[in-house]
């Protein structure tokens, strides 16, 4: 969940619709990504997976019940509560003899629970030898070696399709984070003495555990590595340093991690704060980490914390306005039709911030791109282009610019108009169509000229190509050689069908404008098309589990153990 403490860095004043802009918190990483709602196989079988990380068990696990902290004098609370904490160090087996040391989990979770109480309701309890120890229980009880990622079948595990494997130590694993956290967010705490214990080994090891299943625990991750963040200034270019280690890692050479969309998500708030003019190590980490994080093939996992981070900076700065829609354009997908949905929600998302200055130097490689996917035959693809035309901000651009654009534009839209197999796509070109009349009807007729004379010589061109390989084919008959070929004719005869197929599929002679009657206005026949763009669906067979369902659902941010009160404004999971 996003984070709700102020930005760690510094934020410069904005002006009021970008301040506006820059309030919106990142998007909420989904708990659940694949909920499945189709019909279940009763002879398929979910396999048995791995469902815990590889723990150091105490050897002594025998635990006696100490006496709570409020019935304890004041002046030995400090030392019960030291003891308390070197309880909860001790590590119980939940994998392999989940029932065995019932009692003395039971006494760890209780005193965990008392713990996480005692430091939220209570003042001064966090003295100078409670720091040590506080973060020993953490560092003791999360850092652990993680279990590897595979689905039973043993093929790579595919966080869009596989569900995750969840912790089995959750029960006490959930309270230390809590614990951890209330401990962070304490008044009583003093990030001085504090930085002797959270040093750069201990972040490290806190990012390692981002590669977790357990989306749960990426949750807590993230609500305390920001908060880490926003209290040690000593450490932030060091938090900034190892993300972009893992960024590069995952793009140029594993392609396999689980915490990338909560990383770009501790990162959005990040960006917020950067302080302006930006500094040139930020200008270099969008156009060498983020940027190239487009390339790997499980972006939709973390395309709108992503998109978000990159439209952040171009609010920042405009003048990166340029590059990153270039860089967009390289890395735009040719055969991955779902993947092209999502880089033209981005584009979308980045031409709401764009100036108008900056607009001018990209509209003619960008709407070369959105010609392509106008004529693309995977409806969803053209859909999502033609909703360009329903923004009111892009619109005004092209309205200011429908000199360049309309001319780009204009063939692909009148061909797929004709050509397109799916009805709601001529609705919708015929209503771009129509929306470029109605902006410019001179430079809309010389198109409408241009195309028809481009139409009449392209048919001429091929009129005499067919005259010529039908000179050459009665020329070739007329050879005493040609008996010894005997399907020249069958040869001569595809060559004519299909030169002359091509240009029959659009009449020359037909008026684009003549459909344009019937249609209502187009800014509301696009308006009310535009509700649900994005459809998700899962590809496994496989059936759900039902108690990671369950455990996903009953799950409770980490920010809504923080802040209660602003549950109700939080972001509702995607």
């Amino acid at each position: 969940t996003t984070t709700t403490t102020s930005n760690p860095t510094t934020e410069t004043p904005a002006t009021s619709s970008s301040a506006q802009r820059l309030t919106i918190p990142p998007p909420v990483t989904p708990l659940n990504r694949v909920p499945y709602s189709g019909p279940v196989d009763p002879k398929l079988s979910r396999g048995k997976r791995q469902t815990s990380s590889r723990f150091n068990l105490s050897r002594n696990r025998e635990l006696t019940k100490l006496p709570a902290l409020r019935d304890t004098a004041a002046s030995e609370r400090e030392e019960m509560m030291i003891q308390k904490l070197r309880q909860c160090c001790v590590l119980f087996d939940f994998v392999t003899d989940p029932l065995s040391d019932l009692k003395m989990k039971e006494i760890k979770r209780a005193a965990l629970n008392e713990l996480v109480e005692y430091v939220t309701h209570n003042r001064g309890v966090i003295t100078e030898n409670i720091y040590p120890e506080a973060v020993n229980v953490f560092r003791v009880n999360a850092y652990r070696t993680l279990p590897p990622t595979s689905n039973p079948s043993g093929a790579e595990f595919d966080p869009e399709e596989d569900e995750p494997s969840l912790e089995a130590a959750w029960p006490h694993l959930q309270i230390v984070y809590e614990f951890f956290l209330r401990f962070l967010e304490s008044p009583d705490f003093s990030p001085q003495i504090a930085k002797r214990f959270i040093d750069q080994t201990f972040v490290y090891q806190l990012l390692e555990l981002f590669d977790t299943e357990d989306p749960r625990e990426r949750d807590f991750l993230k609500t305390t590595l920001h908060r880490i963040y926003g209290k040690f200034l000593g450490l932030r270019a060091y938090i900034r340093k190892q993300i972009n280690n893992i960024f590069y890692t995952f793009v140029y050479e594993t392609e396999k991690h689980n915490g990338i969309a909560e990383l770009l998500e501790i990162l959005g708030s990040i960006i917020n704060g950067f302080a302006l003019p930006l500094k040139e190590e930020h200008k270099v980490f969008l156009l060498k980490v983020l940027i190239p994080l487009h390339k790997v093939k499980s972006l939709s996992v973390y395309h709108p914390q992503l998109a978000y981070c990159v439209v952040q900076f171009l609010e920042k700065d405009p003048t990166l306005t340029e590059p990153v829609v270039m860089s967009l354009l390289k890395f735009w997908p040719k055969v991955h039709s779902p993947k092209e949905v999502m880089f033209l929600n981005e584009m979308e998302e980045v031409l709401d911030v764009i100036d108008p200055q900056e607009f001018v130097k990209i509209q003619v490689p960008l709407f070369r791109q959105l010609s392509k996917c106008v004529s693309s035959p995977h409806f969803q693809v053209a859909e999502r282009a033609l909703y360009f035309w329903n923004n009111e901000y892009i619109l005004s651009l092209v309205t200011d610019n429908v000199a360049v654009i309309l001319p780009i534009m204009f063939v692909p839209l009148y061909r797929n108009s004709k050509t397109h197999w799916n009805k709601t796509i001529h609705g919708l070109i015929y209503n771009a169509l129509k929306l470029f009349m109605e902006i410019n009807q001179r430079l809309f007729d010389e198109c409408v000229n241009n195309y028809r004379r481009e139409r009449s010589s392209e048919k001429e061109r091929a009129t005499a190509r067919e005259r010529a390989w039908s000179t050459i084919h009665r020329m070739a008959v007329a050879n005493p050689v040609s008996k010894q070929f005997k399907n020249l004719d069958l040869v001569d005869e595809g060559l004519t069908s299909s030169s002359t197929s091509v240009f029959d599929q659009v009449d020359v002679d037909s008026d684009p404008t003549a459909d344009f009657a019937v249609l209502p206005n187009a800014t509301s026949t696009m308006a009310s098309s535009s509700g649900s763009l994005t459809q998700m669906r899962r590809r496994s067979d496989l059936p759900p589990d039902l108690a990671t369902q369950r455990a996903l659902e009953a799950h409770r941010r980490a920010d809504d153990l923080l802040n209660p009160s602003k549950t109700s404004n939080r972001n509702p999971p995607q």
